[in-house]
């Protein structure tokens, strides 16, 4: 089972990322075509991601109690339901609510991905796994816009969800067939499904809060470029929506060769001393995006480059970040990995989400607003990591 599962995981977490990027090209002509501004229709993409955080803390005691192929299964039918109801949408908030549903749906499959992980290996063998997944995940920013841009130029941008139901409705079959169910026998499942009990025991372990504030930091860093990146890029400096992508995608593939890189990686220092290095890059990344801003060309193409460039950096820390991170996060709770991944999700995905949509609401411009948010937390965190107080917080503590 194990051996065949890493397949069946990679189908299940695309479907995150791709509800992300692929309609990232369409995002000014959306706007255009719904009347609404820039920041409404970046809401679009922060609604996503609060919805999939929240999600978890409903989601992830299910995942627990009735099992993780059934809510595998849940989740991706309103998957469908929900790319087809934006597909269709004429109203704006008929979007923005299709999207929160897409949310609640994406995080239904990635609370099983992360937890079956967890289910079948251990710490060690599971920050590998981590890995592998996120390298997945980062393939779809390479291919997605372009995907989604070419569609938007022959079909509209409303076939950009239509895809996402095809998709769905494809791996909807495949994982029925394939997916088994790993949810340990020894799994905490019985009581009410909502109480503070249940999460106390994930809430009161600073290590977990730790290193879900570390995967936080990362989301928000990278939800911050992606909802930024389409407005400067496209309204504000004037490239094409296939020179977008393709910006887009050269950093994607940096991303896809950290991420597959990264398990090496992390054999090699371990996974605190990874840690570690991951923040330090989006600290330099942060600083970069500052100073190319300041003395850097300031329109066209080069422009351009100088926003991409540093972003590079943050590609590569947040795909040796997330791995390490994760692993170190949910080793102590065994039995209790549907709960623990879930709060992790809601931290790591609701505090991003939140934190980018408020630096949204400022009018702090787009390079310096990346810069600041991935700057600050990683300087936050690198902080803690240096003071001795803070040592049981982030000191590698469970090996199995």
């Amino acid at each position: 089972m194990r051996r065949n599962l890493l397949p069946i995981l990679m189908s299940m977490v695309v479907l995150s990322p791709l509800a992300i990027d692929i309609y990232l090209p369409s995002m000014p002509a959306m706007a255009a075509d719904f009347s609404v501004s820039a920041s409404q229709i970046q809401s679009t993409l922060v609604l996503f991601l609060f919805a999939m955080g929240t999600g978890q803390l409903l989601i992830g005691p299910l995942a627990d109690r009735y099992g993780r192929r059934p809510v595998a299964l849940g989740g991706i039918i309103l998957y469908a339901a929900s790319s087809m109801l934006a597909a269709v949408a004429v109203e704006f908030e008929w979007l923005q609510f299709a999207r929160v549903l897409q949310g609640l749906a994406a995080c239904s499959t990635s609370i099983v991905v992360f937890s079956a992980v967890r289910d079948c290996f251990s710490p060690k063998e599971g920050a590998r796994y981590y890995s592998y997944l996120n390298g997945m995940i980062c393939v779809i920013p390479a291919l997605a816009p372009t995907l989604g841009g070419l569609l938007a130029l022959q079909f509209g941008w409303r076939s950009t969800f239509v895809f996402m139901t095809l998709y769905a409705i494809l791996i909807l079959v495949f994982v029925g067939y394939r997916l088994p169910e790993t949810r340990p026998k020894n799994t905490v499942s019985s009581g009410p499904l909502y109480r503070w009990a249940r999460y106390k025991p994930v809430i009161v372990e600073t290590h977990f809060l730790f290193y879900a504030f570390a995967c936080m930091a990362g989301m928000a860093a990278i939800l911050s470029y992606v909802s930024y990146a389409p407005v400067w890029l496209i309204d504000r400096l004037g490239v094409s929506e296939l020179t977008f992508s393709g910006l887009f995608g050269l950093n994607a593939a940096v991303n896809i060769v950290a991420c597959f890189a990264a398990p090496v990686v992390i054999k090699k220092l371990g996974n605190r001393p990874t840690v570690i290095l991951a923040l330090a890059l989006m600290l330099v990344a942060a600083t970069t995006e500052v100073l190319v801003q300041i003395f850097g060309p300031q329109t066209g193409l080069a422009a351009a480059f100088s926003f991409m460039l540093p972003m590079m950096l943050l590609c590569i820390g947040f795909a040796l970040l997330l791995g390490p991170a994760t692993s170190m996060a949910l080793s102590a709770f065994g039995e209790r990995a549907g709960t623990a991944t879930a709060m992790l999700g809601f931290i790591q995905m609701s505090g991003a989400s939140l934190l980018t949509g408020l630096v949204q609401q400022t009018s702090i411009p787009a390079p310096y607003a990346v810069a600041l948010v991935m700057g600050g937390l990683a300087i936050t965190l690198l902080t803690m990591m240096a003071m001795s107080r803070f040592d049981h917080w982030h000191q590698e503590q469970h090996a199995y």
